[in-house]
């Protein structure tokens, strides 16, 4: 019997992460489900992983907070007895145009950097002594292509996911050899982020501006993101400190 794995998953109620948890259920895998206040949706995927043969508990923690995440780790740990992998999926982000610069406030930045990078941090720090015991710790962050082009639904969004390619690389430095961290750059995923966050026709009109963009003239989904996760967490032991493009190919237009 393959041994049987344990992951933690920030913001895994809906989209890429709860696609990466039931992919890994179905590898046999044990997941924990974190969520910040939607119970439901996250007892469901927990329920669905439990379905695909793997084993899973959701956990609320709102992981922009220290001792949220420390108590996350432990809530796995009392459950499973080990972590093996994390993935740092949780975010969110305020619609603001790039060219109106009043759009945008301090108090938005510092909201933005404390969920999309300091808990990534937070995350990884309170999971490290857990990971380096594993043998074989791998952390996948989520980052964007708004990172790197500074495009994006803000541009307080846009500079806190450069913070965490950045991030990801000096994590990497300092937690190898024994713990992996690598990060996973989307462009459009067709989720229902865009839409909850502008609409369906400013997410419809998006969708098809990258279709027509990518080289593979289509929008990835969040299975296909999913699947490289998976590959990065359960696999890929070459790799640390990478940042991995998922976007049909647009960042080479």
């Amino acid at each position: 019997m393959m041994e049987q794995r344990v992951a933690i998953i920030t913001g895994a109620g809906s989209g890429i992460g709860a696609e990466t948890a039931q992919q890994l259920a179905a590898r046999g895998w044990r997941v924990v489900i974190n969520y910040r206040a939607n119970r439901e949706p996250a007892e469901a995927v927990a329920e669905q992983c439990r379905a695909s043969g793997g084993d899973a508990i959701a956990v609320q923690a709102d992981v922009s907070e220290d001792a949220a995440c420390k108590a996350l780790v432990q809530a796995a740990l009392a459950r499973f007895g080990r972590i093996d992998a994390l993935m740092n999926n949780a975010g969110e982000t305020k619609v603001a145009p790039a060219a109106d610069l009043d759009a945008l406030s301090g108090d938005d930045f510092m909201r933005l950097y404390r969920n999309n990078v300091v808990s990534v941090y937070q995350m990884t720090r309170a999971a490290a002594p857990a990971l380096r015991e594993s043998g074989h710790g791998s952390v996948v962050n989520i980052g964007s292509r708004a990172g790197v082009t500074g495009g994006g639904t803000s541009t307080a969004y846009a500079a806190s996911k450069a913070a965490v390619h950045t991030l990801t690389k000096s994590l990497a430095r300092v937690l190898g050899p024994a713990v992996r961290v690598n990060c996973v750059a989307p462009g459009y995923v067709d989720t229902g982020w865009h839409v909850r966050g502008r609409g369906q026709e400013h997410a419809d009109k998006a969708k098809a501006g990258m279709i027509a963009k990518a080289a593979l003239k289509k929008v990835v989904t969040a299975q296909e993101m999913a699947e490289m996760c998976v590959l990065l967490l359960a696999g890929g032991t070459a790799m640390t400190g990478e940042v991995v493009f998922m976007d049909g190919g647009v960042h080479l237009a």
